[in-house]
C-alpha cells in the first residue's frame, strides 16, 4: 500500500513509516517540553566567567566598589534544579542562592562561589572583591610586614585620616589606639590572648563609627621580617621581626649559629659564618623546636635564600629619614657614619645603601651627600625610590672622598625611607 500526495498534478511517493514520523513531529509543540538534565550531571557556573589568576599566581580582582555601596552579584548555574550555590568571603559562608547583596567595610576580601549538586559534585569560582573607603574615611591598607604582629606586642598601622581613630578592633576586641603625628601612624598593643590567625581589622572613631582596615596576621612563632636576604661573611648581622627572643638557632648553608650578641622580641644580632660568596639557604629553630618563619611578599616560609656577599657592612639598623622634620630631630638625616669611617676608603670602592620605604609617606626620595648637604659628585643627585626594599649603588671617586673629609662627613638625606644597611665593596 502506498500513500500519495498530489501537488499540482505531480505524484509524490512517501513510505508509510516516514509519513507516520512526520505526523509525530508535527504534533510536537512547545507546550510539551522535556528535559535531559539529571541530578548526576556535573555542575557548571555558566556566568560570570572569572579572569585567570595573575602571572604571580595571585587571585584576580572581580569587583571594585565604594564601601557606601553594596556588593551585588548574580550567577547562572546548571543543572539549576539540583544545584545549591553558596557564597564564601574569607572562608566563611555569608549567603546561599544564585545572588548576593551584602555590605562590607573597606578592604580586600577573598570571594569564593561554590556550586554543589545533590549528588555531591561541586565546582567553584574565586576572586578578590575590593571595597574602597568613602571620602574622608579613616583607612589603612596593608603595606608590608607591619601586618605581621605578635600577641602582647606593640604594633602599628599606616594609612589616611588615622587621626580620627580612637580604637582598633580585632576579632571583636576593642583596643585603644594612639595616633603618631610624626609618621602618621596608629599605635596599639595586640591582646595577649589573641590566637594565631588572620583577622580583619576595624577602626573606630570617637562616635563609635567603624571603618575597614584590611587584615593582620597574628603569630606566636618567631618570624623574621627583614635582614635575612643578604649579608656579608663573618660580619655583624641584625635581623628584625616578631618573637625573635624565641629563636634558639639559625642554620645558614651547613653552618649553625646559636650565639647571639643581642636577642629581643624584635631584633636578633649575630656574627654570620665565614662562608664563600654565593647563595645559601637560611632556616632556624625556635626554643620549642618549631621552625622559625621568614616573611616575604609571597608569604611566610620555614626557609629562604640568603646571599653572602663580599661587602663590608659600615652600618646596619632601621633608621627613618625625612627632611620634613625639624632641625635637631635625629631622623631629619642619616648622619651615623662620620668622616673618619671614609678616611681609609679608596677611590673605586662601591658604596651601597639598602633601604625600605615608609608606606605612610606620600613620596620617597634619597640624596647621598656631605655633612653640608652637598650631593656627592658621583651620585645621581636625587634618587626617586620605588623598590621596597631596594638598594642604591654608586662608585666613590677621589672627588667624593675628598668632599666627605672637607665638608663634615657623610649624610643620607631625603624623605620617606628607612636606611637598613650601608656597605662598601
Amino acid at each position: 500500500m502506498k500513500i500519495y500526495n498530489i501537488v499540482k498534478g505531480k505524484g509524490i511517493f512517501l513510505p508509510l513509516y516516514l509519513f507516520t514520523f512526520l505526523l509525530l513531529f508535527v504534533s510536537c509543540s512547545d507546550d510539551d517540553p522535556f528535559s535531559t538534565i539529571t541530578p548526576d550531571d556535573n555542575p557548571m557556573i555558566i556566568s560570570p566567567v572569572f579572569p585567570d589568576r595573575n602571572a604571580d599566581g595571585s587571585l584576580p580582582t572581580i569587583s571594585t566598589f565604594y564601601r557606601d555601596s553594596a556588593f551585588v552579584y548574580n550567577v547562572i548555574v546548571t543543572p539549576k534544579e539540583y544545584t545549591t550555590v553558596t557564597w564564601n568571603i574569607d572562608g566563611e559562608q555569608v549567603a546561599e542562592g544564585d545572588s548576593i547583596n551584602i555590605s562590607l567595610p573597606a578592604g580586600t576580601y577573598d570571594l569564593k562561589i561554590v556550586a554543589t549538586t545533590q549528588a555531591g559534585k561541586s565546582t567553584s569560582r574565586e576572586g578578590l572583591v575590593k571595597v574602597l573607603p568613602a571620602t574622608g574615611d579613616p583607612y589603612s591598607e596593608a603595606s608590608g610586614f607591619e601586618r605581621i604582629i605578635a600577641p602582647n606586642a606593640a604594633a602599628k598601622l599606616y594609612g589616611t585620616n588615622l587621626n580620627l581613630v580612637k580604637n582598633v578592633i580585632i576579632n571583636g576586641v576593642t583596643i585603644p589606639a594612639t595616633y603618631n603625628e610624626e609618621d602618621q601612624s596608629l599605635s596599639y598593643v595586640v591582646p595577649a590572648d589573641l590566637q594565631d590567625g588572620t583577622y580583619h581589622v576595624l577602626l573606630a572613631d570617637a562616635d563609635g563609627n567603624q571603618f575597614g582596615a584590611n587584615t593582620v596576621q597574628v603569630t606566636s612563632k618567631p618570624t623574621v621580617t627583614s635582614g635575612a636576604d643578604r649579608f656579608g661573611a663573618n660580619a655583624s648581622v641584625t635581623l628584625t621581626g616578631v618573637n625573635l627572643d624565641k629563636v634558639a638557632s639559625l642554620t645558614i648553608g651547613n653552618a649553625t649559629v646559636d650565639n647571639f650578641t643581642n636577642k629581643s622580641a624584635t631584633e636578633l644580632t649575630f656574627t654570620s659564618p665565614d662562608l664563600e660568596v654565593g647563595d645559601y639557604t637560611i632556616s632556624g629553630k625556635a626554643t620549642d623546636g618549631s621552625d622559625v618563619q621568614f616573611y616575604s611578599a609571597n608569604g611566610t616560609t620555614a626557609q629562604q635564600t640568603v646571599t653572602i656577599t663580599s661587602e663590608t657592612t659600615l652600618w646596619e639598623g632601621h633608621h627613618y629619614v625625612s627632611w620634613a622634620l625639624d632641625d635637631g630631630d635625629p631622623n631629619k638625616t642619616f648622619n651615623l657614619l662620620g668622616a673618619d669611617v671614609f678616611a681609609n676608603i679608596k677611590a673605586g670602592t662601591t658604596l651601597k645603601v639598602y633601604y625600605s620605604l615608609n608606606p605612610a609617606d606620600d613620596y620617597h626620595q634619597m640624596q647621598i651627600a656631605t655633612g653640608w648637604w652637598t650631593s656627592l659628585p658621583s651620585s645621581a643627585g636625587t634618587y626617586v625610590l620605588t623598590d621596597d626594599p631596594g638598594v642604591i649603588e654608586m662608585t666613590l671617586n677621589k672627588a667624593d672622598l675628598d668632599l666627605i673629609q672637607q665638608q663634615a662627613g657623610f649624610l643620607l638625606v631625603g624623605h620617606g625611607y628607612y636606611v637598613d644597611r650601608v656597605t662598601i665593596k
